[in-house]
């Protein structure tokens, strides 16, 4: 069976575009609150799983060793824009194990934030490793080679210390087993595992409570919750829907997007996970369907609720500011 239609994008009072997918709400016992789809397809999760490949990062006693602050905890679970903000505690995060920016192996972009890239530009410097949206994970990676007296280079390879602690936290907090040589690449170089949405779901459930969980273990997931609850902005950036959420709603809730229209979440209050696909890719999508979620799930305020509905149904403008359409969840 296809999956349904979860977003539809109008124009003129018409259907224009619609967007297909899955996604699964589940408790940290497994049960599965509300779904919608194929949620036993594995799907990659890309940068949606960053805060579970932090965890070795607390665990092993790395972010202690160098002093690693909540503003470096976050942005270790960060997709970020490449501001100077998150650019200066990437390079912090480096020097504190004693490195610099040629040890990062995620390659180097022009930072996602317009503006940055113009600010950038305009100096006439070339964008580094500390831009790509990728850099505080992968100095998170660092710290942890470094933390655990291990060789950082190569730290991009499955068969690296780092990638097997990260592999092997992935497996116990999904409660999936990750069948050797079935990665793919992600973007910034790593292996990234496909995971059902179910047991993708479970595992930000987990993260959520500590349910299901050692006790070191859940409590750097509860570390890296309240390290991006303080700073929301580390995660992703001016105007981002991350920030967004995260900087309306706190501790209630820890979003994360990934790429090729995934996202996950851990709504910690009522000890739910939540991870959604779209079929196509669109983050567009998926950023209306977890809207929508957080909206159906989790009781808002007013203040919360004017952030939150405008982000379950976009007003779509053209270059003049008209607006020339919308997105919505579809029915049913």
């Amino acid at each position: 069976m296809p999956d349904p239609v979860l977003v539809e994008v109008t124009r003129g009072g018409r259907v224009e575009s619609r967007h297909a997918g899955a996604f699964a709400v589940v408790d940290a016992e497994g049960g599965v609150v509300l779904s919608a789809g194929d949620i036993e397809r594995p799907v990659f999760p890309r940068s949606a799983v960053k805060v579970i490949q932090a965890l070795p990062l607390v665990e092993s006693g790395a972010a202690d060793r160098f002093g690693l602050d909540d503003e470096a905890l976050a942005l270790a679970c960060a997709s970020h824009g490449g501001e100077p903000r998150h650019a200066a505690v990437a390079a912090r995060m480096l020097a504190a194990a004693g490195q610099g920016v040629a040890q990062l192996e995620c390659g180097a972009h022009w930072p996602s934030h317009a503006g940055a890239a113009r600010a950038l530009a305009c100096t006439g410097a070339e964008p580094s490793a500390l831009h790509n949206n990728c850099s505080g994970k992968h100095a998170g990676f660092v710290c942890l080679a470094c933390g655990t007296d291990t060789a950082p280079a190569g730290y991009i390879q499955p068969g690296h210390a780092v990638q097997r602690q990260v592999k092997a936290a992935l497996e116990g907090v999904t409660g999936f087993r990750l069948e050797e040589g079935s990665h793919g690449i992600d973007g910034c170089s790593i292996p990234t595992y496909a995971i059902p949405l179910r047991a993708l779901a479970l595992g930000f459930a987990r993260i959520g409570t500590g349910h299901g969980l050692e006790p070191v273990r859940a409590a750097a997931a509860a570390r890296l919750r309240a390290a991006v609850a303080a700073h929301p902005f580390m995660v992703a950036g001016s105007e981002r829907f991350d920030t967004r959420v995260m900087e309306a709603l706190g501790a209630r809730a820890f979003v994360k997007v990934g790429a090729e229209g995934v996202f996950c979440a851990a709504l910690p209050e009522l000890g739910l996970g939540v991870a959604l696909k779209c079929d196509d890719g669109a983050s567009r999508a998926a950023e209306v369907v977890m809207a929508g979620l957080l909206r159906r799930l989790l009781s808002l305020g007013e203040a919360e609720e004017a952030v939150l509905a405008p982000l379950a149904a976009p007003v779509l403008r053209n270059w003049n500011g008209l607006e020339v359409g919308r997105m919505r969840l579809a029915e049913g």
